[in-house]
Order: structure tokens, then sequence, then C-alpha cells
């Protein structure tokens, strides 16, 4: 995993991780920002940030995890993404994994200033993960989209991979 901190370094990006949280019932969580945040104000988004130097992919996975929601990491699935793009004027390599976590699920501790609600989707709701973004912003539902094909698919019996080859 640690190659994607270093394919994003050697090519002047600043590394994010993003988790597609399931639920074991076949949901996918997602969040909406708030809207004060400078970046996509008011859209949902997954659960994830910027990993810190010197933190490893799943480290900063975590700690993304418990400072977004409260919930630990329990198991890091396969990679559903790798994206580049830019925001705010930054440049970015985002790695996007499915994962299953612990703690109270019904409840997420959302962080007040950086997201307003965060929700539990099935996959006959990708719909609303357009609200609030321009026709052709189209980045977050499709990765979540990929997500629950992972989730029929390779997921079947339990989480098998630890990300691409």
């Amino acid at each position: 995993m640690e190659r994607f901190a270093a394919a994003a370094s050697s090519r002047g990006r600043r590394l994010v991780v993003g988790a597609l949280v399931t639920d074991g019932a076949g949901r996918i969580y997602v969040q909406r920002r708030s809207l004060t945040r400078a970046v996509f104000p008011g859209c949902w988004d997954l659960v994830g940030g910027h990993v810190e130097p010197g933190e490893e992919v799943v480290e900063a996975l975590a700690r993304e995890l418990r400072e977004e929601t409260g919930w630990s990491l329990a198991e890091v699935g396969p990679v559903v993404e790798v994206l580049d793009w830019e925001a705010g004027g930054v440049a970015r390599s985002e790695v996007d994994f499915l994962v299953t976590v612990s703690g109270d699920l019904a409840r997420p501790r959302l962080e007040p200033d950086k997201h307003s609600e965060g929700r539990w989707l099935a996959a006959d709701e990708l719909g609303v993960l357009l609200e609030g973004r321009r026709p052709d912003d189209r980045w977050v539902h499709d990765v979540v989209a990929r997500g629950f094909g992972v989730l029929r698919g390779t997921w079947a019996g339990g989480l098998g991979s630890t990300g691409r080859g």
C-alpha cells in the first residue's frame, strides 16, 4: 500500500485516502460536507482525508475514520478507485478502499465543523450523491457505484483482499 504514497510524492501530489465503509448488509456510509467547507461544500463525500507526512496509508485510514466518525478500522478490503484530482490549488492522488469498522454503526460521531450529516446508502439510492454537484461532477457517485459492484462480486464471502496486486 505504501507504493501509493511513493507514486503520489514522485508526481508532486498530496496523497488522500478514502474509506467506503460497508456495514455487512450491503450498504455504504457517506457523509455530507458542511456548507462552510472550502472544497465541495454541502456535497456528499466519503470518509477520508490527507495522509500526513510519515504516516502509513492504513494508519491514515484508521485516523480519518476515528476523527470523522468515532469508528475503528476493522479490516481493509480491496482498492475501489485510484484517481488524481485538484481543488483549491492542491494536486492530489486519492486511493479509495472498501473497509469494515467497529463501533456504534447507528451513531457515527460527526465532526460538526466538517460534516453536517451522515447516512447509510443502499445501491438503489446512489442518486442522492449527485445532490449539490455540477452535472459533470460525478466522481463520488461513480466511486460508490463501483464500491457496490465490488460488494456484489468479490466481497461475497468477506474481505479476502488487501488491494490491487
